[in-house]
């Protein structure tokens, strides 16, 4: 017996995605309550179509239909702005995090583990801090608190980036593919360097003909 496979008539928005709300105020622990229309398993006779989202990444919801990725800038610790677009060609994976979110700092570690396993000219984690303090805020506690001073860090000042993505809590992870098209996301804290998490990480980095070149750089 196959599972059943849910469905919509609805292509969903990267608004739809997020429900539209963005409520920064409330830190999300375990939330999965994202929009039913767009839950979308993997159809038996479309599986290529669609990464695994197995056991850990049970609770990540795929987009029915790929949508570009918002446009809205963000920026490094030194104010020089960026676009997703300027990472076209990776595959991204974007964590919106706060220092006062007790889940986004226990799955802080699992994020940096995931980078190591993953770094790469096909790959790239972006953290993106959404603390009002900045640099100020976000760069010490990963550094002194947390002793992850490699992560690469970024900011949403005006947090007007979380507002486009209907951000509706922390932490939220969005999945990006090489052409600028979110795949997806899972709002609430997970182990991004399980098994489960890095085979849908793959399963995207092949989808653009990547593998072959990570797989090769990964065992020398």
């Amino acid at each position: 017996m196959t599972d059943p496979v849910k469905t919509s008539p609805l292509v969903p928005t990267r608004r739809d995605f997020g429900l539209g709300v963005y409520g920064l105020g409330i830190c999300a622990m375990g939330l999965t309550a994202l929009a039913p229309s767009i839950l979308h398993t993997r159809p038996v006779q479309a599986a290529a179509d669609y990464p695994p989202t197995d056991g850990e990444m049970q609770e990540f919801v795929l987009l029915k239909e790929r949508a570009p990725a918002p446009v809205t800038p963000f920026f490094d610790g030194d104010g020089a702005e960026f676009h997703f677009t300027d990472f076209t060609g990776k595959v991204l994976l974007v964590n919106f995090w706060a220092t006062w979110c007790a889940p986004c700092i226990k799955e802080m570690p699992s994020l940096a583990r995931l980078n190591d396993a993953l770094a790469g000219p096909n790959f790239r984690l972006l953290t993106i801090s959404q603390d009002r303090g900045g640099k100020a805020v976000a760069e010490p506690f990963l550094r002194d608190r947390l002793g992850l001073p490699d992560l690469e860090l970024f900011y949403d000042p005006k947090l007007k980036l979380g507002r486009e993505l209907g951000l509706r809590g922390l932490p939220s992870t969005y999945l990006i593919d090489q052409q600028g098209n979110l795949v997806g996301g899972l709002a609430g804290a997970a182990e991004w360097d399980s098994p489960d998490a890095i085979e849908m990480i793959k399963y995207v980095m092949l989808q653009g003909g990547d593998m072959e070149k990570t797989d090769s750089q990964s065992s020398t």
